[in-house]
């Protein structure tokens, strides 16, 4: 198996799952690489905060550079300098979001291109050839995001289109078996993390639909265990159904997942969504958040967020987060972060992406250390009462 239990904790798990390069300790958050890079961000400096996987993103990636051009210098991995995990979604949420520019049919959907108004025909089988031109480590069936909210009838078919899709996408996956040479880091700091690495399968993750119903959900499950997956995502959420409905939705579909095998729920979240995920069986998780909130100012904190273009940071000397050990907190001061995004200088973004990237990752580490010791209940409640307190008073 690719994909191993060391601790649980109620729901929680702490694991393992093992891919072509390398390790990813779980739960584990991945920073959005959309376009082949973490905005902002070199990928040592992604890696260095604690990331074990990014994710990118198929449909932009297809339209620019292209995935043959990709495949053609090396693949992702070695195109942009990050021999580490890559997940790459199956582009199928960036195309049904084109609204006018996109007509779907049971072959797959036709679309014009954001970029140049091309058009293009994104099937099953093209989805699963574009990540396997990539060289990405795990796989995502390609399937519809149903649009919230939906009616029983409208998230019924649906769901079953996104099935059918789901078998196709495994069938495509099988029968694709090259893929671009391996480009693992050097031996030393990271030859731990990739040994094995070199046997390891790549790996396909079905997506489980169903919008916010029960029965839907559980009909998904079913189709897609019978199919055969690596993994199970839960596609379907953080669409502005809500956070307490998001819970309800996990709460009767990650019970009822394989347990075996890693559950990845796609584009959470907050740090209190995944918390609260984590607590109802969650694996991966993925988001822009992190890095979107930076280049608009604001940072995730041990004293929830906070906005530096707020005029109360103009002279304080203190750091975002006087809890943080990232090199923001050591370095800057929240006056000098509010001057840069008062100046429009390139470096406030930057800067702010990368603590909030940090903050994250910190966060995953804080969650599998207390799943590990059994203490996950205590963690969640200080984590909860310090965001509840609100930022520090000004000075």
């Amino acid at each position: 198996m690719s994909f191993t239990i060391h601790a649980t904790d109620g729901a929680a798990r702490r694991g393992t799952l093992t891919t072509p390069h390398g390790e990813i300790r779980t739960p584990a958050f991945m920073p959005v690489g959309t376009c082949a890079t973490v905005k902002g961000m070199t990928p040592e400096s992604v890696r260095g905060l604690g990331a074990d996987i990014i994710l990118g993103n198929t449909y932009h990636l297809m339209l620019r550079p292209g995935a043959e051009r990709v495949s053609a210098l090396g693949g992702l991995h070695k195109f942009m300098n990050w021999p580490h995990p890559i997940l790459t979604d199956s582009g199928g949420f960036q195309v049904m979001s084109l609204a006018g520019l996109r007509k779907m049919d049971e072959t797959g959907v036709t679309f014009q291109s954001h970029i140049d108004g091309s058009k293009h025909h994104l099937t099953p089988e093209r989805s699963i050839e574009i990540q396997h031109l990539l060289g990405t480590d795990i796989t995502m069936a390609f399937d519809e995001c149903t649009p919230f909210p939906a009616s029983h009838e409208v998230a019924k078919r649906s769901m079953e289109l996104s099935m059918r899709w789901a078998e196709r996408s495994a069938d495509a996956f099988k029968k694709l078996k090259r893929y671009p040479p391996l480009t693992l880091p050097p031996k030393g700091r990271e030859a731990t993390a990739n040994a094995g690495a070199e046997g390891v399968d790549h790996l396909l993750f079905g997506i489980v639909q169903g919008s916010t119903y029960e029965d839907l959900r559980s009909d998904s499950i079913n189709a897609l265990t019978s199919i055969g997956f690596d993994g199970y995502a839960i596609g379907g959420l953080a669409v502005g159904e809500g956070q307490a409905e998001m819970f309800r939705v996990l709460n009767f579909t990650t019970p009822n997942m394989p347990e075996a095998a890693p559950r990845y729920l796609m584009g959470v979240g907050k740090p209190d969504d995944i918390l609260g995920a984590v607590e109802r069986g969650v694996d991966m998780f993925d988001c822009v958040i992190p890095t979107r909130s930076g280049r608009l100012a604001r940072a995730y904190t041990s004293r929830g967020e906070v906005n530096i273009k707020n005029a109360r940071h103009r002279d304080d000397p203190r750091p975002l987060d006087e809890n943080c050990d990232c090199p923001v907190c050591t370095n800057y001061s929240r006056a000098y972060l509010h001057h840069l995004f008062k100046a429009d200088e390139m470096l406030g973004p930057i800067l702010m992406s990368w603590h909030n990237l940090h903050y994250y990752q910190n966060l995953m580490q804080t969650i599998r250390s207390a799943i590990a010791e059994n203490t996950l209940a205590d963690t969640s409640a200080t984590l909860r009462d310090n965001w509840e307190k609100g930022d520090l008073t000004a000075l």
